[in-house]
């Protein structure tokens, strides 16, 4: 279900689970979703010349389907019916998707399509633009206006924020509790525009879920660790967090958000941003490194024991200690980049990787040196020689080993 530069984001390991999970669902007792209902939308009768269009609606079964219903009469036979429908999403060129449900021609048809999720699964809050197009025996063919719908989660009440094209749901909790997280979420904006100069382009949707399993029950596809989610390509979050965990979800949105500002920033349909860079500008909009990631890093630094930027630029390690300092590293070479050359150049290297760049062109563009001279001139900074290695033990093929989705466990809580 993940788009092209969408991060699902899941604790992969383990030796994490303990910690992250017994986290997601602290604070007290989560509610009971209401029942699965549906809702639908019915459009008025339309004629457009030899066809009328009885009664058209969709029906929506979160996060199960999506059902689209159409009842047509003509004065010549009916031989052609199809759906065309768009998702919103940063897409490159936008995708029209056609289909052709079964029906039996006649002077009178009545059809419907099932989207059926566990097929193609939509993130709570997507949106989707649809039409009709039907043909008569006579060759008259109507093309019905669009109209747009979102596929809302509508087991829960929710409570909405927006501010500076942040919008942020929540279900539980009082509005001092989503007052905070969207200060958390405007914090971040604030940070990454002072010091990189990324601005957020288009809203984005945050959706908290008030644990891990509400989150979990509302994905088709999902890990039991899932904790979070975000969909770049959509714009939208999902993030589960109890009231009682405010520290925890404020440096969660903080992180996710960072994800959906650079990749507006950077998209582009050829190629995404080195991992380094990612998860080190999403781990610098949370704020100060906490102490034990400090201590991590400080301890690999003592020890000559850094994981290469090169090594850095792909899929992060599956070794739990190593994944933890991966990301500590990432946040320090961001910030040794944007403290040593200033946010604008950061800003330009970003610009670049939107042409599509490879990240060793991209670096040479903008600082005069590739991945092994960012590599020389931060170690020199750390006054350190080369890595001992020169990588790590990755992630198994396929996995999607990210941990974008939340403020990491500390070491300590390991």
């Amino acid at each position: 279900m993940v788009g092209r530069r969408e991060f699902v984001c899941v604790l992969a390991l383990m030796m994490l689970l303990a910690s992250f999970v017994s986290g997601c669902n602290s604070g007290g007792d989560t509610p009971s979703p209401k029942e699965p209902t549906s809702s639908s939308t019915v459009v008025p009768i339309i004629s457009q010349g030899d066809i009328t269009v009885l009664s058209r609606s969709t029906k929506t079964d979160f996060p199960k389907s999506l059902t689209f219903n159409l009842e047509v009469e003509s004065d010549g036979q009916i031989t052609g019916v199809e759906l065309r429908y768009k998702i919103a999403k940063v897409t490159s060129p936008s995708v029209i998707a056609t289909i052709k449900p079964d029906f039996t021609p006649g002077y009178r048809v009545k059809t419907s399509w099932v989207w059926d999720m566990k097929k193609a699964s939509l993130p709570p809050g997507a949106e989707v633009e649809y039409h009709w197009v039907i043909k008569n025996a006579s060759g008259v063919v109507s093309t019905l206006t669009a109209e747009k719908l979102s596929f809302d989660d509508t087991r829960y009440d929710w409570r909405e924020l927006l501010e500076n094209n942040v919008r942020l749901f929540w279900h539980q909790g009082d509005k001092s509790f989503g007052q905070a997280l969207m200060n958390a979420a405007q914090g971040a904006l604030d940070k990454l525009a002072e010091d990189t100069g990324a601005l957020l382009e288009k809203e984005v949707k945050i959706y908290i879920y008030a644990s891990a399993d509400e989150l979990q029950n509302a994905l088709v596809y999902s890990q039991d660790w899932t904790g979070g989610i975000a969909f770049t390509d959509y714009g939208i979050i999902a993030i589960g967090v109890s009231p009682g965990n405010l520290d925890w979800g404020k440096g969660t949105v903080a992180h996710e958000l960072a994800h959906l500002v650079i990749s507006q920033v950077t998209f582009n349909p050829y190629a995404g941003l080195p991992t380094w860079l990612s998860e080190g500008l999403a781990m610098y909009a949370e704020g100060e490194l906490t102490e034990n990631f400090e201590e991590l890093f400080t301890g690999a630094v003592f020890n000559s024991a850094l994981i290469s930027v090169q090594s850095l630029s792909s899929s992060f390690p599956a070794d739990a200690g190593e994944a933890l300092l991966a990301y500590a590293e990432s946040y320090q070479l961001v910030k040794f980049i944007i403290d040593s050359y200033g946010a604008d150049k950061m800003l330009d290297l970003l610009h670049v990787f939107r042409n599509g760049s490879s990240p060793d062109d991209a670096l040479l563009a903008v600082y005069g040196f590739d991945t092994n001279g960012l590599d020389s001139v931060w170690r020199l900074s750390l006054g350190i020689g080369a890595p001992l290695a020169s990588g790590f033990r990755r992630g198994l093929p396929g996995m999607a080993l990210c941990f974008t989705f939340s403020h990491l466990p500390t070491p300590a809580s390991l």
